[in-house]
């Protein structure tokens, strides 16, 4: 078997010299000596690196993207989307009083049921928000409100599988994973696409909402714990020298580059290559990234650290900060982890007042915070911040305090990447059942989000099957008050 010494072992055992500068310089380059020690945070990828930094295919407006997903479905009626019929008709059937057929999942259906949160109007535009996001309001002139987003599944699983890659099927890449692809990063020494779940546990569905499906490997999302260290093992282990790790993971990419010829076809070994590599750079900079303590007390405060009740949320919310700062392109966090789907998400079947009271305290100021220090750092202007859950949900009661599934309408908001704020856009029915005017398809989100980072959903393809497929199938129409700004 070939042994791989570094360019400093092997001068040093062939004693310097015009003689061993020359000999080394031959077997470098045969590719038989290992590359050079330096900085890890600074090293550049060896061989064919998946996330190297792409063209757009025309001047972006966004270089980064923060998804905010409330997992288990939020209230649009409850939240940011008042309904004056719902107080008109309380107590009243719906039936008689909407087209379509009413889609019940859990059965116990009520009458009409208003919300049981004031509303208060915030901002120059006057936007309508729900008492239960005080801090948040004072954003809605930074933020473009869609009203009149539907889906086509009433179950949880489906429904995030659509929201995250445009099918209610497994095995199709996530957005992250499409924009990964497509774009590549900026950061060298830290994963292109990050995720990071509620410490209550991971969202519904599990793994698959950042899978990167029928497309190699290397584009899935990386996940970061939400509380402790966000990456375990990030440190050598005990004796271990720069100069060994270095060695040994050449001597193991050039194994695993002989099993890549006899197996050309394995995206899981291409994808196990390019992450010992960038495991090893992220141990030089992923410290410094990661690195909250060193934020001032006024930032931690800012994001809600120093409450017990929006610590967590908050925590995850200054660390995608961190990592748009440094580069990295899609970051995903999940508010509301699988401890208790009716109590430790969105999901409301129950009491939608304790529900979303309690969910809403959870990330009020951490989502407040994150615009605000994103706009005092400058970031705001080229990072996409976009706020969504997987459907909505119904605007009868269940068990007259709670709310039911409901795929016909939901609200999602964007903010930052040159994106007009004070607005909304579309609108659902009367009483929050179904999509009112200008109805917007997931498929219709994923394309304005990929042209606001300068991709053209229509030519954004991957060959798969004998077809080139794409994030938005056959559909997905821009919306303009957002790419028209």
């Amino acid at each position: 078997m070939k042994h791989f010494w570094s360019r400093r072992d092997f001068l040093w055992r062939a004693g310097g010299g015009v003689s061993g500068v020359a000999l080394a310089h031959m077997l470098n380059s045969q590719g038989l000596l290992a590359a050079e020690v330096g900085d890890a945070c600074s090293a550049k990828p060896l061989g064919n690196n998946p996330y190297a930094l792409k063209p757009p295919h025309f001047k972006p407006r966004a270089k980064a993207v923060i998804s905010l997903f409330m997992t288990g479905g939020p209230s649009a009626v409850d939240l940011f989307d008042f309904k004056e019929g719902l107080v008109k008709y309380a107590g009243q059937p719906i039936d008689d009083k909407v087209h379509g057929d009413i889609v019940v999942r859990q059965g116990y259906p009520g009458p009409l049921m208003p919300s049981p949160f004031e509303f208060k109007r915030y901002g120059q535009s006057g936007k309508l928000v729900s008492e239960v996001f005080p801090n948040l309001g004072q954003h809605v002139d930074d933020i473009a409100f869609i009203h009149s987003v539907f889906g086509r599944s009433n179950d949880h699983v489906q429904a995030h599988y659509e929201m995250q890659s445009g099918q209610i099927r497994v095995g199709f890449p996530s957005a992250g994973s499409w924009i990964t692809y497509g774009l590549g990063t900026e950061s060298t020494s830290l994963p292109a696409f990050v995720v990071i779940a509620d410490g209550r546990g991971g969202p519904i569905g599990g793994p698959t909402n950042w899978s990167a499906g029928y497309m190699p490997a290397a584009f899935q999302g990386t996940l970061f714990r939400a509380s402790g260290d966000p990456i375990v093992d990030l440190k050598p282990v005990a004796g271990m020298t720069p100069e060994t790790q270095r060695s040994r993971l050449d001597l193991l990419g050039k194994l695993n580059e002989l099993d890549m010829e006899k197996y050309p076809g394995s995206t899981e070994l291409s994808a196990r290559i390019s992450s010992y590599e960038l495991a090893y750079r992220m141990q030089g900079c992923a410290p410094k990234a990661i690195d909250i303590a060193s934020e001032s007390e006024a930032t931690k405060k800012l994001y809600g650290l120093d409450e017990p009740i929006t610590e967590p949320f908050g925590r995850q919310c200054l660390l995608a900060r961190r990592l748009v700062e440094h580069g990295v392109r899609f970051v995903q966090l999940f508010q509301g982890g699988m401890g208790n789907q009716n109590t430790d998400t969105w999901d409301a079947h129950s009491n939608i007042r304790s529900n979303h009271g309690q969910h809403a305290k959870e990330s009020d100021v951490p989502i407040a915070g994150l615009l605000t220090d994103l706009k005092a750092r400058g970031l705001l202007e080229d990072t996409l911040v976009i706020w969504h859950g997987e459907f909505g949900r119904m605007p009868i009661s269940q068990r007259g305090v709670g709310r039911d599934h409901n795929p016909g309408v939901m609200t999602v908001w964007m903010a930052g990447a040159g994106i007009k704020g004070g607005q909304s856009i579309g609108s659902s029915d009367e009483f929050g059942y179904k999509t009112g005017e200008q109805p917007i398809s997931y498929h219709d989100l994923h394309a304005t989000m990929l042209h606001l980072l300068g991709l053209d959903h229509t030519k954004l393809t991957y060959l798969y099957n004998g077809r080139n497929m794409r994030l938005t199938d056959v559909y997905g129409t821009l919306i303009p008050q957002i790419v028209n700004a």
